[in-house]
């Protein structure tokens, strides 16, 4: 497979942009599409060039890269009539690093197999910070051969790169990190309305408790920020609620019932539905101050 140096770039939003500076500061030559042109323009400043239209950005490039916002569009930038599939020259890495259902990602495995592609379904973890700091966690499933080929790609954004098997492990892996950090967030915010209620000084109290066992980055960081009345979003509400509604769908497709996720999932529900989906996640905190 032959080494990647071209990279057409779909996605400069929150977390896009700063991976694909990553991208060009590694030395990658990148081409970027977004269909808001104004959030490619702190990369075209440096360097990158502008293509029209997906099809525009995907083809002449060695590998795709794409982190868009919800499965439909993943479809569409993949699966369209003028997409990603139809568009990418023969034997281009194609990497959606979208959460996205994993059945979609073995989808589109298959039609870009059938297109002499190679296709890595890559989630991340570690919100805008990570992807500003190049320290995303990346969950790669795919073909070994074709997550060898893309390795520096994902180094040059990330520290933590786990190669999880075949096509749709990476999207399932990304499941098990979205299920443990509802119950994560949900127990820390719980804890801090239990503070405010007793009268304890609740910045005392995640200190406290942060260093023994139920420390976690979702106390000491997320949830502290909300706690401080800081609600800027790292992770948006809306996007949470996207990523554990797949993994409430993939779990009872393999007939598991979770239930603490199903509820961080009805209260995340709420808050999305009171104004609040743009915040940062932090603002579960909000949920208990009704």
């Amino acid at each position: 497979m032959k080494e990647i140096r071209k990279v057409g770039f779909i996605g400069t939003g929150i977390m896009g942009a700063s991976m694909a500076m990553h991208l060009m500061e590694h030395g990658f030559e990148l081409k970027v599409y977004n269909r808001s042109v104004e959030k490619t323009r702190p990369l075209t400043e440096k360097g990158a060039k502008l293509a029209a239209t997906v099809s525009e950005c995907a083809s002449g490039v060695d590998a795709v890269i794409s982190i868009v916002g919800y499965p439909k569009d993943v479809r569409e930038v993949y699966l369209g009539e003028d997409g990603v599939i139809a568009s990418a020259d023969q034997g281009t890495v194609i990497i959606d690093m979208t959460t996205s259902a994993p059945s979609l990602a073995v989808e589109i495995y298959e039609a870009a197999k059938s297109k002499g592609l190679y296709s890595i379904d890559a989630p991340v973890t570690g919100g805008d910070s990570g992807a500003k700091a190049g320290t995303l966690t990346i969950l790669a499933g795919g073909d070994q051969d074709a997550f060898t080929a893309a390795r520096p790609l994902f180094e040059a954004m990330g520290k933590n790169i786990v190669y999880a098997g075949k096509a749709g492990n990476g999207q399932h892996l990304k499941m098990c990190n979205q299920i443990a950090l509802a119950g994560a967030l949900s127990g820390a915010a719980e804890a801090i309305s239990y503070a405010r209620a007793a009268g304890l000084d609740e910045r005392a109290m995640v200190d406290a408790i942060a260093t023994g066992a139920a420390g976690s980055f979702q106390l000491s960081n997320v949830a502290k920020k909300g706690m401080e009345g800081d609600f800027a979003p790292g992770f948006m509400v809306k996007h949470f609620v996207k990523d554990m509604g797949l993994a409430d769908e993939e779990a009872l497709k393999n007939g598991k019932k979770l239930p603490i996720l199903e509820e961080v999932l009805r209260m995340c529900r709420e808050l999305e539905a009171s104004g609040h989906a743009e915040e940062g996640t932090q603002s579960i905190l909000k949920y208990y101050e009704k």
